[in-house]
């Protein structure tokens, strides 16, 4: 699995999977082609045979259509080369607001660093972006009683077919971390 970001490599990394190594990648700071281009160097310099290849990484809305192509042809790319994408628009944290609350409006990430916040008692884009939050979100998510993962697979799927039509960047909101997450279930320590 390679990400751009802490919060993905950590929340992935917490997953109990038995049957599977688990190797996240951050390569923060690229844009989502680079991160594709990345993805395929490290496979082609690795010993590791690898059975699944996830990429996922979410829309940054910073250089307007510039940010809308990098986005979409990064996803075609990765398909291209067999890779799973896992998409999220506009971030990564609509997989976690999915798990309380289902939504169709287009909300930007403030909206969901603010509902996290208020659900974790702190200021999620400040702390909630640390490395010792981070590596505490899995186990929040599936200890707190108002939290469902499958709601949230529900709910993501859900999404994704209501515009899957649409080219990839103007698919808002959607996440398919939910397919990545089935998978890690499937191979999950009872």
């Amino acid at each position: 699995m390679v990400s751009e970001g802490q919060t993905e490599k950590l929340y992935f990394e917490a997953f109990p999977v038995l049957t599977l190594t688990v190797e996240a990648v951050d390569l923060k700071g690229q844009s989502k082609l680079k991160l594709i281009e990345s993805t395929a160097s490290i496979i082609e310099n690795s010993d590791t045979k690898y059975d699944e290849i996830w990429c996922v990484f979410d829309m940054d809305f910073k250089e307007g259509e510039k940010e809308f192509a990098d986005f979409d042809n990064a996803i075609t790319k990765g398909k291209l080369l067999g890779y799973n994408i896992a998409y999220s628009n506009d971030s990564f944290e609509l997989w976690f607001y999915l798990h309380f609350n289902y939504t169709e409006q287009k909300h930007n990430r403030t909206f969901y660093y603010k509902f996290l916040g208020e659900k974790w008692n702190l200021n999620y884009e400040k702390d909630g972006k640390t490395y010792r939050f981070c590596k505490t979100i899995y186990s929040k998510l599936e200890n707190d009683k108002r939290a469902s993962q499958p709601d949230a697979i529900e709910r993501a799927d859900k999404l994704f077919k209501k515009q899957s039509d649409l080219p990839f960047h103007q698919q808002n909101p959607v996440t398919l971390v939910y397919k990545l997450v089935k998978y890690l279930n499937d191979n999950k320590r009872a």
